[in-house]
């Protein structure tokens, strides 16, 4: 099988990106994504939990000795069933969250990978504020719209997982590309580079995808989507990495 063929291509942009990540300007930016998305997940863990368990809480202070055995026992069970919902629903707004936060690194990840890896191509150009706050408005949105559809598939039936992979793959693969491509020729002719490549794309989203469904690892997921992408992009493009 040659690189020219799609999963050729795709395990050889899928590979430079995990060697991509453990690289010094890669350990720093997941540092600072790491540290505010786990902020953001803390705080919605702490009014989730609150939410979850306050009236049964606030029931019991209020009646400490009037509750009878059974309501005692529907109250902690409750509590429990709350709480894991609560870790589910986080499992699955972790993506939307994570891409929301890594959106703030992502052109310094981009820029990272193709001045080590392809150092004799013209630098990428970064899109201007605006459109990069509207861009990653979008995604994060879609991300969620996507997440919350999956989710009561994967709780209440036997596919949902793999309508989650299929779903955030399409997603990862359209929006990454088209962002890494955008940066070397435009966006016009990213997304024309994305609709001609589509199989690939997709594939490589299909992996990025597999990624967000690892729990803690999925919290790379945004960076490992932009280096892998960014490598596809040059390699559609016809340019070939330094060794990392």
């Amino acid at each position: 099988m040659t690189e020219t063929s799609s999963p050729a291509l795709v395990a050889a942009a899928i590979g430079d990106g995990l060697a991509d990540l453990a690289t010094p300007p890669f350990r720093g930016v997941a540092g600072r994504s790491l540290a505010v998305t786990l902020v953001i997940v803390a705080v919605i863990w702490a009014i989730g939990t609150r939410a979850a368990t306050g009236t049964a809480v606030d029931l019991a202070a209020a009646h400490p000795l009037d509750l009878p055995h059974w309501l005692v026992a529907v109250r902690w069970l409750a509590g429990l069933l709350s709480g894991a919902m609560l870790v589910v629903v986080l499992g699955f707004l972790i993506a939307p969250i994570t891409t929301g936060v890594a959106g703030l690194f992502l052109d310094e990840v981009a820029a990272a990978v193709e001045g080590s890896r392809y150092p004799a191509d013209p630098p990428g150009r970064a899109l201007a504020f605006g459109p990069s706050l509207v861009t990653a408005a979008r995604f994060t949105v879609l991300s969620i719209a996507v997440n919350l559809v999956a989710l009561p598939l994967v709780l209440f039936a036997g596919f949902g997982l793999v309508v989650f992979t299929l779903a955030n793959g399409w997603l990862i693969g359209r929006e990454y590309f088209e962002f890494a491509a955008a940066r070397a020729v435009g966006v016009a002719e990213a997304r024309r580079l994305r609709r001609a490549h589509a199989g690939t794309v997709f594939l490589a989203g299909i992996a990025a995808a597999v990624v967000l469904s690892i729990p803690l690892v999925n919290l790379l997921t945004p960076l490992f989507a932009t280096a892998t992408m960014v490598h596809l992009a040059k390699r559609v493009t016809g340019s070939r990495p330094l060794p990392g």
